[in-house]
């Protein structure tokens, strides 16, 4: 910790020793990455190279670069995940007109039909 502050001092002076709250685009963590690899630099000298503040993120990005490629650099939406979407009704469909020509009096008959049918049962 104390050898990441006095590279983090030396290369960017008193601001380096500020708290920085930032995202960091996939581009720039690669662009990271690879100038690590180039110049064979720890992770402690790439991170007071860039000022980078968080302990352990290059090694984290360069995990999750050599498991899922350039897609798992992409930064994550933070907080709860979205609620899951209702399905949908399934649509209602128009009456067939053999349904609308049926008259009361079949209807009745048919009603009548099916109330004897589950008396039966």
């Amino acid at each position: 910790m104390l050898r990441r502050w006095v590279n983090a001092l030396q290369r960017h002076g008193d601001s380096g020793l500020r708290k920085k709250h930032e995202a960091y685009s996939a581009e720039f963590k690669l662009k990271v990455l690879q100038r690590m690899w180039r110049d064979e630099l720890s992770y402690q000298q790439v991170s007071a190279l860039f000022d980078l503040r968080e302990a352990g993120g290059v090694s984290r990005w360069e995990r999750q670069y050599h498991e899922g490629g350039f897609e798992a650099l992409e930064p994550r939406r933070k907080g709860r995940p979205a609620r899951m979407p209702q399905p949908k009704q399934p649509a209602q469909l128009p009456p067939t007109p053999a349904q609308d020509e049926r008259s009361r009096e079949d209807l009745l008959k048919e009603n009548e039909y099916l109330r004897a049918e589950v008396a039966y049962l």
